[in-house]
């Protein structure tokens, strides 16, 4: 039970901090203005990790990879947390081990940054049918509409109808399939099977 909890307890504080580090990192990625109630409360709860490393990891391609990293950190240190507490007999061999647990966080985060997607495609599409003057309606339009574009060009509107949503969403669920899929691939590597 206790063991239990305290999962729970990292995975909750972890999973929280990764959350605004990729908000940020997808904020600043859309160019999205902070200067809103969401974007403050981003900058506030991460600034602490992101200003130190920008000094040290410059962005690439003109992505804040001061953000993305410590995020795949925070996951990778969730995954380790999570084996060492539940599993207790890991693979002897460090590299192995390393790379698996590496790899496994990089899933693990892939798979948060689809969950997020997720919710700024809902949250998008509830804002166009109940309030789309809300003062954080502009926010979630700017973010998800790069990621329902291409699919506005394919799939026309019924009736007024935009179906795009619908569709990203089926496709984020069968990439996630897949990043499970691809996250087992790793149990020979951290258990040495």
């Amino acid at each position: 039970m206790m063991t239990n909890l305290l999962l729970m307890i990292l995975n909750f504080a972890g999973g929280f901090l990764s959350l605004m580090l990729l908000a940020r990192f997808f904020m600043q990625w859309q160019r999205v203005s902070f200067h809103n109630q969401l974007g403050q409360f981003v900058i506030a709860t991460t600034d602490w990790c992101v200003k130190p490393l920008r000094r040290f990891l410059p962005g690439l391609f003109g992505l804040d990879m001061a953000s993305l990293l410590p995020a795949w950190v925070v996951q990778t240190i969730l995954v380790y947390a999570g084996l060492v507490i539940r599993a207790g007999a890991l693979n002897e061999n460090t590299v192995a081990l390393l790379l698996g647990v590496w790899g496994l966080g990089l899933v693990e985060l892939m798979q948060l940054m689809i969950y997020m997607v997720m919710g700024i495609v809902l949250i998008s599409a509830v804002f166009s049918w109940v309030n789309p003057h809300a003062p954080m309606a502009p926010l979630f339009f700017s973010l998800s509409t790069p990621f329902l574009r291409p699919l506005r060009k394919v799939i026309p509107p019924i009736a007024n109808v935009d179906l795009s949503p619908l569709v990203l969403l089926l496709v984020l669920q069968i990439l996630l399939m897949v990043l499970k899929t691809i996250g087992g691939a790793f149990a020979p590597l951290i258990f040495g099977l």
